[in-house]
């Protein structure tokens, strides 16, 4: 019998497996509307709605994909459905039932079924034990994912052991559903944080810990590394808010990179001064007695045994922990100041102040400001409209370890004079006063007056730490107004056409010590001090950077240091809005990055930006294209393309995931073919097709002319700095491709057109490959590509999502 003459039989939605084929055509037909409202009209007709829900999901196998399904609509329109009828819920007996016909369903249930089902027949209440035992089911199946998913959806956290269910999702790389899965759980944080803790150890084998859970054969327990563990470890921290010393063997490693940062810094950079290598030192191994043998371990390494010593007797160590020669040295030392090492070091203080930039006033006109009297004489002066104000900010470097840097010192420089803000003591002094507010007040009022102009460099950066010193200093960056980074300023430099960059400072330049100990080299200036350089002549000196700037009292050298970084902020922007075109900058600098404090020119600014579109979408608009972004721009941009071009993509996500999301959303189908389908450079999608051995014939040609040429090959044969050498599958290339060579130079060999292959960027022993067989080269930029380990992790990472064709790629082959 049809299915017609069975509905004309029947009335509709009293048989609910008559209702399913009903709903099953709607469903084909894409006529959701429609859909939906036979849904709630055969539910209504229904005599056991919760019932025929269950009938409907065992007779048909739809709703088991991943994905919306029929199952999924049906399940959320009862759902809804039930809280308009309440009377329709069960209880008792007939809900246990129903109960135990709904955890056979489960085994087989997407994950965005659960929420359904587990609302309408009240899985909460049911049996504690049970629900437990049908996790355990699922978790000694292998379905360590569902099971997880399935117990944060019941609650069951505090019931399990958190290892036991976590370990190996961390094994599958699904860490977010370990978050979820501890997330409102603090113990459980706790725990696990204990257990990843202990995984670091250095006795700790990470794959008898894999071999115990079934079915994880093919994930590698190598990507679980140390590295990736602490990583991890100090994530988790941070979000939960734990207390480190939960985690000392992480924490431990951690202070023991940091140890060694410090000697690199100190004794084979040599940018740190003594006072501030010391400070960093004691503070990083502090009564740790595993620290201290470390760092007796290192200071023979790097220094004598004299240094070891005196170390060794400033941490009181024991003599059973010393090495003999330490101990021996130990016993004949004596307690005396080293006057050469002092007295060298101030000679090489006074020597580099020709070489480095030099505070322009007075020592008299640097005020140290730590009580609140003195804080008036600094808002007279600088809370004044028209004024111009270098702002900068220290802190203690905090070498990777947990949480956001707090600010300890705040520097405002104004015409002839700084003012240096002591914010501990400050802030403190205001708590006691009962005027927590006064300070945060006085800093929102600074960056908030569009009548005052604010210079700085990295200014996000400095107010994310101070947002992170005072909470109600959250927000500032969109309160600020008339503010101008000269990290922007910076950037626009280095795109210039003036090679500044090559402005180093010469070998001799240098001070004599300095030439002489480190051979002759000084580490390359950089950021703001590079900056400085450029427009002022000299670099900033850096070596008080890294001091710890919550030590009081300051040293005369952080106060100094501290007074300049604020101030040359003025000199360079005062010199760059003089003669902005001698710096290849355009000549309306100062009016495109000061912010006007009139209503009318920020309106008119706005009504513009609402009317011309973004570069992103004006390339939109004319190619054709969709545009992927992430926070704010979302909302600008989307207005800008037309429905459905402007995808917000999830940046909190892991990248895997971020792609996953794309594809889903525009259903695009992933095949072999399309793993790196283009070129990373250029993004061109044609290749040419080039054997080993005529690969290898090339190379060594242009290895043999560059040899007989000084003057090299043309520079399209080389790779830049930075290119990424990766894996590319091939694609077809246009017809009538074919090798030539595109000069006298036998190295530079190309294409017809005038593509140059950069057969030269390929590394030594790549040829040497047994596994390698072909080559594929960009035919638009010249790229030479080949499969690597990394396309097979690649491939493997998306291989749940990849589609089978059976179209071969078509290639062009050398002859």
């Amino acid at each position: 019998m049809s299915q017609e003459g069975n509905s004309s039989d029947r009335p509709a939605g009293q048989d609910p497996l008559l209702l399913l084929n009903t709903l099953q055509l709607l469903w084909t037909k894409k006529e959701m509307k429609k859909l939906k409202e036979e849904i709630r009209r055969g539910f209504a007709g229904l005599e056991d709605p919760l019932a025929g829900l269950l009938d409907m999901l065992e007779s048909s196998g739809d709703w088991k994909g991943k994905g919306h399904s029929l199952g999924y609509c049906i399940s959320s329109e009862l759902q809804l459905w039930m809280k308009e009828h309440p009377a329709v819920q069960q209880s008792g007996m007939k809900l246990k039932k129903l109960q135990a016909r709904v955890f056979r369903i489960l085994d087989q249930c997407p994950a965005n079924l659960l929420d359904p089902l587990i609302s309408i027949y009240q899985l909460h209440t049911a049996d504690r034990n049970y629900l437990l035992g049908h996790v355990s089911h699922l978790y000694h199946r292998g379905d360590y994912k569902e099971a997880a998913i399935l117990s944060i959806k019941l609650k069951l956290q505090s019931d399990q052991d958190v290892e036991k269910m976590c370990a190996p999702l961390l094994f599958q790389d699904k860490i977010n559903l370990v978050e979820d899965y501890v997330g409102e759980h603090p113990e459980l944080q706790c725990r696990l944080l204990q257990i990843l803790d202990t995984w670091c150890e250095p006795d700790f084998n990470i794959r008898d810990m894999a071999r115990q859970y079934q079915g994880l054969s093919r994930y590698k327990p190598d990507k679980l590394n140390r590295k990736m563990l602490s990583k991890l470890i100090f994530r988790l921290l941070e979000r939960f808010n734990v207390d480190p010393a939960l985690c000392p063997n992480v924490i431990n490693q951690r202070h023991l990179r940091t140890l060694n940062y410090l000697f690199y810094k100190r004794f084979v950079e040599k940018t740190m001064t003594q006072e501030n290598w010391t400070d960093h030192v004691q503070s990083t191994v502090g009564e740790n007695r595993w620290l201290q043998g470390h760092l007796i371990q290192l200071l023979l390494r790097y220094c004598d045994l004299n240094a070891a010593a005196r170390w060794a007797q400033r941490c009181n160590l024991p003599e059973e922990m010393l090495p003999s020669e330490v101990a021996d040295e130990l016993q004949k030392l004596e307690i005396q100041e080293r006057v050469e090492e002092t007295t060298k070091e101030e000679n090489y203080k006074e020597v580099k102040k020709k070489d480095y930039y030099q505070l322009p006033i007075p020592r008299a006109n640097i005020h140290l400001l730590q009580n609140w009297e003195d804080m008036m004489q600094c808002c007279e002066k600088v809370l004044q409209p028209g004024q111009i104000v270098g702002i900068d900010m220290e802190w203690r470097p905090s070498f990777g370890m947990v949480g956001k840097p707090r600010v300890s010192l705040l520097q405002l420089a104004v015409r002839d004079e700084v003012f240096l803000l002591d914010l501990p003591r400050l802030l403190e002094q205001a708590e006691v006063k009962g005027e927590k507010e006064k300070l945060p007040h006085i800093i929102q009022r600074l960056y908030s007056d569009a009548a005052i102009t604010k210079l700085g460099y990295g200014m996000s950066g400095d107010l994310s730490s101070l947002a992170a010193t005072c909470s109600t200093l959250k927000g500032m960056d969109k309160q600020s107004q008339s503010v101008v980074d000269l990290l922007t300023i910076d950037k626009l430099l280095q795109k210039s056409s003036i090679d500044w960059k090559k402005g180093s400072l010469k070998v001799d330049a240098l001070p004599p010590e300095q030439s002489c100990e480190d051979e002759g080299l000084r580490q390359p200036e950089k950021g703001l001090s590079l900056l400085v350089q450029h427009v002022l002549g000299k670099p900033l000196d850096k070596t008080e950077q890294m001091s710890n700037w919550e030590k009081r009292p300051l040293r005369e050298e952080q106060i100094l240091y501290a007074a300049s970084d604020a101030y040359c902020l003025l000199e360079v922007y005062e010199k760059l809005c003089k003669d902005p075109e001698s710096f290849g900058l355009s000549s309306d600098l100062t009016e495109s990055l000061v912010g006007k404090a009139s209503v009318k020119p920020r309106a008119k600014k706005q009504l513009n930006k609402q009317e011309v579109p973004s570069p992103s979408g004006q390339i939109a608009r004319q190619e054709g294209r969709v545009i992927l972004t992430s926070g704010l721009p979302y909302q600008t941009l989307q207005s800008q393309v037309g429905e459905g071009r402007c995808f917000s993509v999830n940046c909190s996500e892991k990248a895997k995931e971020q792609a996953l999301q794309v594809l889903k959303h525009f259903n695009v189908r992933v095949t072999l073919a399309d793993i790196f389908s283009r070129c990373q450079v250029c993004n061109c999608d044609k290749y040419l097709k080039v054997p080993k051995e005529r690969m290898r014939q090339l190379v060594e040609g242009s290895r043999n002319s560059l040899g007989d040429n000084s003057t090299g090959c043309p520079t399209s044969c080389e790779e830049k700095p930075g290119r990424t050498r990766g894996a590319a599958q091939p694609t077809g290339t246009t017809a009538g491709e074919r090798l030539e060579s595109t000069g006298s130079c036998g190295a530079d060999v190309g294409l017809v057109g005038g593509t140059a292959l950069q057969v030269a960027a390929i590394p030594p022993g790549v040829l040497d490959k047994a596994e390698l067989t072909d080559f594929y080269c960009c035919t638009r930029c010249g790229k030479v590509f080949w499969e690597g380990s990394h396309f097979g992790r690649v491939v493997s990472q998306f291989q749940d999502i990849l589609v089978t064709t059976g179209d071969e790629q078509r290639v062009y082959e050398l002859s």
